[in-house]
């Protein structure tokens, strides 16, 4: 019994010693308390943070927590811009660098990891985390800002980069990658930090691989001149353009599940669309448009006839073929609610594969009110007339319509309602578009102002809004 008895004391102990174990190795943490909002806190560095005469390739930064890397490629700038990337590597608490390249002497080095590193249990980004070390006696302490706008929208664009080259002539953009180089932040600001002095040429372009103009599609601004980056704070804004557009590819067209029998047939006829809205409404403050699938070979006006409804006709239209002989245009004084019959006849036009209408086509047309129409007048306080400004009221990133200024007010008694957004072209050549610059001429691109607050016309509403330059 006594033999028993220990060895049942012994597996009780034994069970009550693993369980103990067990239980030290699966801490569970309090329920509650409150959410772990820091981000990793940099807490060493080997070389120091802001070290000087530095000779060592190899950086271990340690944080006061586990950390990770995100996207490090994207995210790490170094300056100056190295010929090979490093090998940079995390793991618990520590991010470890190694420089591939020889440092050089009396140089300042700064490694922006933008939003690389944060934290492993709840994602806290260290945000602009930046290391800087010098292989001097001193660092480099003078700084660059400025502002990148697009110049034909006046917007930003965050995909851009600031760049310096301490090579100045005009080919180092185009055959070296820069010295330096700094993002864009959401405002279109952008700063160096950490420069050494001596004179160096700016530009944007893409953040791409190459990070060079070597592409005339390519968003690209410019000073004209290199400036001398010292002690004395200096700020610039520039405005990217692209020289020429991209020529976007057609997309090859689906296969048709038509029967070819009956492809052809439709083939022959010749169709035309009218920009007419719903009901064979007409707007007032547009012409009406006959618009062909293929160019004409011919047409005859007299066979397009506009009636009242009463099929007396109708005086005072003008028709007129575009140059690309796809489109007729009838131009007529427009007045609100008036009813009309356009009567086109078969024999009006011939296409370019010797086809015409397969019948005489008759349209209702019922002219718009004016009470479906608003009106506007905009102020302009502080505008420059000097610099020829060109008002751009834009839908979808697509100039509905612009008017030239030549006072304090803009005013429109009738105008079609919608949100427009605001912007201003100040036209230099004065002929009332957009034109972009050229990097080879030093000639600077044409600026356009765009505003956050939209100009807003209500259906038989009179707006009156202000605009601060």
């Amino acid at each position: 019994m006594k033999i028993k008895s220990s060895i049942f004391i012994l597996v009780i102990a034994y069970l009550l010693i693993s369980m103990s174990f067990y239980s030290c190795a699966n801490i569970i943490p309090p329920g509650g308390g409150p959410r772990d909002s820091l981000p990793p806190r940099l807490i060493g560095a080997f070389p120091k943070d802001s070290a000087l005469n530095v000779s060592n390739l190899n950086i271990i930064l340690s944080f006061d927590e586990y950390v990770t890397l995100q996207n490090t490629n994207e995210n790490l700038i170094i300056s100056p811009n190295p010929k090979n990337l490093p090998i940079v590597d995390y793991k618990l608490r520590n991010v470890t660098v190694k420089l591939r390249d020889s440092l050089e002497k009396n140089t300042t080095y700064s490694f922006d990891f933008g939003n690389a590193i944060k934290d492993v249990n709840e994602g806290n980004v260290a945000k602009n985390f930046t290391y800087v070390f010098s292989t001097g006696n001193k660092m480099d302490s003078n700084t660059y800002s400025g502002y990148v706008f697009l110049a034909e929208t006046g917007k930003i664009d965050t995909t851009l980069i600031a760049v310096l080259h301490n090579n100045t002539n005009d080919s180092s953009i185009q055959k070296n990658k820069p010295r330096y180089y700094t993002r864009i932040n959401n405002k279109g600001y952008f700063n160096f930090m950490h420069l050494p002095t001596g004179k160096f040429s700016v530009y944007v372009i893409p953040n791409d691989f190459t990070k060079k103009y070597d592409d005339s599609t390519k968003l690209f601004a410019f000073l004209n001149e290199p400036i001398l980056i010292n002690s004395n704070k200096r700020s610039d804004t520039l405005y990217a353009y692209q020289q020429f557009k991209k020529q976007e590819s057609k997309a090859t067209a689906p296969a048709s599940t038509t029967p070819k029998s009956k492809l052809s047939a439709d083939d022959k006829r010749l169709k035309y669309t009218a920009n007419l809205e719903s009901g064979g409404q007409q707007d007032l403050l547009t012409n009406l448009e006959l618009n062909f699938a293929r160019p004409l070979r011919s047409w005859d006006s007299t066979k397009i006839v506009l009636y009242d409804t009463s099929f007396k006709p109708i005086s005072g239209y003008q028709l007129s073929l575009d140059t690309g002989k796809t489109k007729i245009t009838l131009e007529y004084p427009w007045k609100e609610k008036q009813y009309f019959r356009l009567i086109v006849s078969k024999e009006a036009f011939i296409d370019t594969a010797g086809n015409s209408l397969s019948k005489s086509d008759t349209a209702k047309i019922i002219t718009k009110r004016d009470a479906e129409y608003g009106s506007f007048r905009v102020r302009f306080v502080n505008l420059d007339l000097t610099k020829h400004p060109v008002v751009q009221l834009v839908v979808e990133n697509k100039i509905v319509e612009s008017f030239g200024i030549t006072g304090k007010d803009l005013i429109r008694k009738r105008f079609k309602p919608g949100e427009f957004e605001f912007r201003v072209l100040y036209d230099a050549n004065q002929n009332g578009k957009w034109d972009p610059g050229s990097f080879r001429e030093k000639k600077q691109p044409e600026t356009v102002k765009s505003f956050t607050k939209k100009l807003i016309v209500r259906p038989d509403r009179d707006t009156d809004q202000s605009f601060l330059f």
